[in-house]
């Protein structure tokens, strides 16, 4: 006989763009993207338990916990209410976060969180996976990604996820700890007529390594790199001490920043330059993690 489980745990894994074309601003204010998305494995992740219990609360701890507000607003908290109110389930739970990743980062951090508790609620409840999947788009345009877990092109307005084969990457994610709140970047990439010669591309089905790749990644491009370092100059520091360490590939940003990420010849060249920066003034307050970029743990 099979027993229901009380209490389970799992990683909500940093999201990487390892492209982002962004199309013009729509009527309703938002916009179309394409955008080609992996996933950090467990060196770059939150991490949520859930166990079963009579209402519905929600712990926050961890290093960047300050920084993401009040846990009464929580994203995880929002799709643990909108999970039970749309199964109809009279169970609860109590929610334990550990928050490492940094908060409005351009990595998804809080979609990430929201996307493992529709996961491990749908297990722990018992409920139908399809209610989670119905939900994600309504908790914010990253959550159907990384609903998924799965390498993927995010399209419309990231409600169309179409999983695709991506060679696991090693990389060094990088963070200077200053903000870089979304709408004005998006709101400068508007009044500059951004998205004119917007247009989805499908990467090649037949990637084999990093390197091939990156030689397709050179042809795309993080259309919110320009205005977000016209807003944050510290982007642009990131992205040449990145390009500068020895193995590195490709240095970019992320979604709307200021997190980038430098893709490696191999994980001991992206530890080498974790350590390096860690080891200098200019760059030892940064927040680094290397990792492999692939499917989520």
């Amino acid at each position: 006989m099979t027993t229901s489980p009380v209490s389970l745990s799992g990683f909500a894994p940093a999201k990487v763009n390892l492209t982002l074309h962004v199309g013009p601003v729509k009527p309703n204010g938002r916009h179309n993207l394409d955008s080609l998305v992996v996933f950090s494995d467990a060196s770059a992740a939150d991490h949520l338990t859930a166990e079963l219990a009579e209402d519905i609360t929600l712990d926050v701890s961890g290093p960047t916990a300050p920084a993401s507000g009040d846990p009464a607003d929580n994203l995880v908290l929002r799709a643990a209410l909108a999970l039970k109110a749309a199964s109809g389930t009279p169970k609860g739970t109590r929610l334990r976060l550990i928050k490492r990743l940094p908060v409005a980062a351009g990595i998804g951090g809080g979609s990430s969180d929201a996307a493992v508790a529709l996961r491990l609620l749908t297990e722990l409840w018992g409920v139908d996976p399809a209610h989670a999947i119905a939900l994600a788009p309504s908790l914010g345009g990253d959550v159907p990604v990384a609903l998924s877990g799965l390498p993927a092109l995010m399209r419309g307005e990231g409600e169309r996820v179409i999983p695709c084969v991506v060679p696991p990457v090693a990389a060094l994610l990088v963070n200077p700890g200053v903000a870089c709140p979304t709408g004005p970047i998006f709101r400068a990439y508007d009044a500059a007529g951004g998205g004119a010669g917007f247009a989805e591309t499908d990467p090649p089905a037949d990637l084999q390594d990093a390197k091939q790749l990156v030689a397709w990644l050179r042809h795309q491009r993080n259309d919110l790199e320009a205005p977000a370092i016209a807003l944050v100059p510290e982007i642009a520091a990131v992205l040449e001490t990145l390009a500068a360490q020895p193995g590195v590939l490709l240095a970019r940003m992320s979604g709307s920043g200021a997190t980038c990420f430098a893709i490696f010849e191999a994980i001991a060249f992206a530890e080498r330059a974790g350590v390096v920066l860690k080891s200098q003034p200019a760059t030892k307050t940064w927040w680094t993690a290397a990792c492999r970029l692939g499917a989520a743990p």
